[in-house]
């Protein structure tokens, strides 16, 4: 670990790690907050913080009067599917293409200065043991059309030890999710949707006009006791709809 990581990940990756090995299996309980606090020398609210994240992500379960459990860690295959955009653009009957707008290698040393702060929290751990100019994050950035009206712009930043195979993809003929689930065991993941004004970037990638309304969609998956990848999904928000079964 390094100094300038947050407590509060170290615990998460800390927790994350012994569930991938075993030691924490899942229906079982962990250590309370007590016992947590003693063992990683820091304040109560910094344990709390580690597990009410790892709650909000499905990892852990908490049970009132019983304490917090390891999760049955499901990935939802099945959101995927739904969601991918090459798909929902056929099923409408219109023509799929995807553009490469750019794609990068960014280094164990470029990390902070490349990534915003909130990428920074969520690959926080990954480099630690890396040298300067080791890979150590993929970005692609991908442009998703329909009859060549632009419907989706996507960012996407890969953990580059867990598949480094993901950056020599051609994205115009490889569909990123369909990849990531073919060739990594995704063990669980989590999304958030919000409406947003588009800025000069993404209206430039969508053709609209700046500050327009769109639908972003933020996309966060684990394997093997790390972050696997972190997507954020922009859509024109008169070019897209979000549905699904419950």
């Amino acid at each position: 670990m390094t100094a300038k990581t947050p407590a509060y990940l170290r615990i998460k990756q800390d927790i994350l790690t012994r569930i991938h090995a075993g030691e924490w299996v899942v229906g079982s309980a962990i250590p309370t907050e007590m016992v947590l606090t003693k063992e990683f020398g820091v304040a109560r609210m910094t344990v709390n913080r580690a597990l009410k994240e790892l709650t909000d992500e499905r990892v852990l379960e908490r049970r009132q009067g019983s304490g917090t459990f390891v999760a049955q860690q499901k990935f939802n295959r099945a959101y995927v599917n739904i969601r991918n955009i090459a798909h929902d653009i056929e099923q409408q009957g219109k023509r799929y293409t995807a553009k490469v707008l750019s794609k990068s290698i960014i280094c164990h040393a470029d990390i902070e200065s490349h990534l915003r702060s909130a990428l920074l929290n969520e690959f926080a751990l990954i480099s630690d043991g890396l040298e300067g100019d080791q890979p150590a994050i993929f970005e692609v950035k991908v442009l998703h059309l329909a009859d060549d009206t632009p419907v989706q712009y996507e960012e996407r930043w890969v953990n580059a030890e867990l598949l480094p195979e993901f950056i020599e993809q051609d994205f115009s003929q490889v569909n990123t999710s369909e990849f990531l689930i073919a060739n990594l065991p995704l063990e669980y993941g989590s999304y958030t949707i919000s409406a947003v004004n588009a800025d000069d970037q993404v209206a430039a990638a969508l053709q609209i006009q700046s500050h327009d309304a769109v639908l972003l969609l933020g996309r966060k998956t684990h394997s093997r006791g790390q972050v696997a990848t972190v997507a954020q999904l922009w859509h024109a928000g008169d070019q897209h709809q979000f549905s699904g079964m419950l």
